[in-house]
C-alpha cells in the first residue's frame, strides 16, 4: 500500500487560507452587525419622527376648517343719511282713505276717490281738487313731497296749493294746454305770465316726484324727472304771494286739476333743517 506523505509547506499554506477566510468572515460578520444596526435605528428614527409630522397637516387643516366655514360675504355697509333726509316727515295721506282731505267743492268737479294707495281726481268742469282740512304743522320753512300723474286730459293734473306764511301760492305742472309750469301768484301774475314760467314735456299715466320747499324769502320747486336744478326759485322778499281766484277752495293746501283726470300719492310734509333753512339757490 502507497502511502502519501503530507509536505509541510503545503500544510502551512492551507493553515494561512484558513485563517485569512476566518478573519474575513468575522470582518463580514461585524459589517453586517453594524448596519444591522444602523438600519434598526434609522428605522426607530423615523417610527419616533412620525408622531411629531403628522400632527402638522392636520392642525393646519384644523386651523383652516373654521375660517372657510365662517367665511360669509360682507354684509353691505350701512350708510348714514344726510341730515335733510333724518328730519321728522309728516305723511299727509295713509294711501286707504281721504283721511283729512276733503273734495273741494269747485261746482262742477269730477269723482274722488282712493285707488292703490293714490286719489284720484276724475276730470271736472272745469276742476276737481282736494283740500287739507286740518291745522297744518308748518306755514314756513317746510318741505312738501309727493308724486303726481296725469291720467287723462291736456292741461295741469297738478296745481299745489300751499301756505307761504300768512298768504297762499300754487305751483301749477302741466298747464295751458299741457306743458307750462310755475308759480300762481307773483305780484299778481299768474304762472304763464310771470318770470316762473317753464316748459315742460308731460306723459300721461307717468308718476312724476313733485319736491317744495318755502322759506321767507323763496320758494323753490324741483321735478326729480327734470334733473337737480330747480324747475322754480323765485326770491319773494318784497314779493306779492296769492293764488288765483279758482284755486281759492283750496287754501290752506290743496291740490287740483283743470279739465284733466290725474292722480297723487306719498304725500308728505316737513320741517327744513337748519342747513336747508341757511343755504342759498346755487347750494343746491
Amino acid at each position: 500500500m502507497t502511502t502519501e506523505q503530507i509536505n509541510p509547506a503545503n500544510s502551512s499554506f492551507c493553515h494561512g487560507c484558513l485563517f485569512r477566510v476566518c478573519r474575513l468572515c468575522k470582518t463580514l460578520y461585524t459589517i453586517c452587525l453594524v448596519l444591522g444596526i444602523l438600519a434598526v435605528g434609522a428605522c426607530h428614527d423615523s417610527s419616533a419622527e412620525a408622531p411629531e409630522e403628522s400632527p402638522v397637516p392636520e392642525t393646519s387643516q384644523a386651523a383652516a376648517a373654521p375660517e372657510v366655514s365662517q367665511a360669509t360675504p360682507s354684509e353691505p355697509t350701512v350708510v348714514a343719511e344726510p341730515q335733510e333726509s333724518q328730519a321728522a316727515r309728516t305723511s299727509l295721506f295713509d294711501g286707504k282713505t281721504l283721511g283729512n282731505w276733503r273734495i273741494t267743492d269747485f261746482g262742477g268737479q269730477g269723482k274722488v276717490y282712493v285707488k292703490d294707495g293714490s286719489i284720484y281726481l276724475e276730470m271736472g268742469n272745469d276742476m276737481t281738487g282736494i283740500t287739507w282740512d286740518a291745522p297744518l304743522p308748518f306755514k314756513t320753512d317746510y318741505e312738501i313731497t309727493l308724486e303726481a300723474m296725469r291720467v287723462d286730459g291736456s292741461d295741469f293734473f297738478c296745481g299745489l296749493t300751499f301756505p307761504v306764511g300768512e298768504s297762499f301760492c300754487s305751483l301749477v305742472l302741466g298747464g295751458w294746454g299741457g306743458t307750462l309750469c310755475g308759480l300762481s301768484n307773483i305780484d299778481y301774475y299768474d304762472a304763464a305770465n310771470n318770470e316762473t314760467t317753464r316748459i315742460v314735456s308731460f306723459e300721461n299715466n307717468k308718476w312724476y316726484h313733485v319736491r317744495l320747499h318755502v322759506q321767507p324769502n323763496r320758494i323753490t320747486a324741483w321735478l326729480a324727472e327734470e334733473g337737480d336744478q330747480p324747475l322754480v326759485d323765485m326770491d319773494i322778499t318784497d314779493r306779492k304771494i296769492d293764488t288765483r281766484a279758482e284755486m281759492d277752495p283750496c287754501q290752506p293746501m290743496g291740490v287740483a286739476t283743470w279739465q284733466t283726470s290725474g292722480a297723487v300719492r306719498n304725500i308728505h310734509m316737513r320741517e327744513l333743517t337748519e342747513e336747508q333753512k341757511n343755504r342759498v339757490t346755487s347750494d343746491y
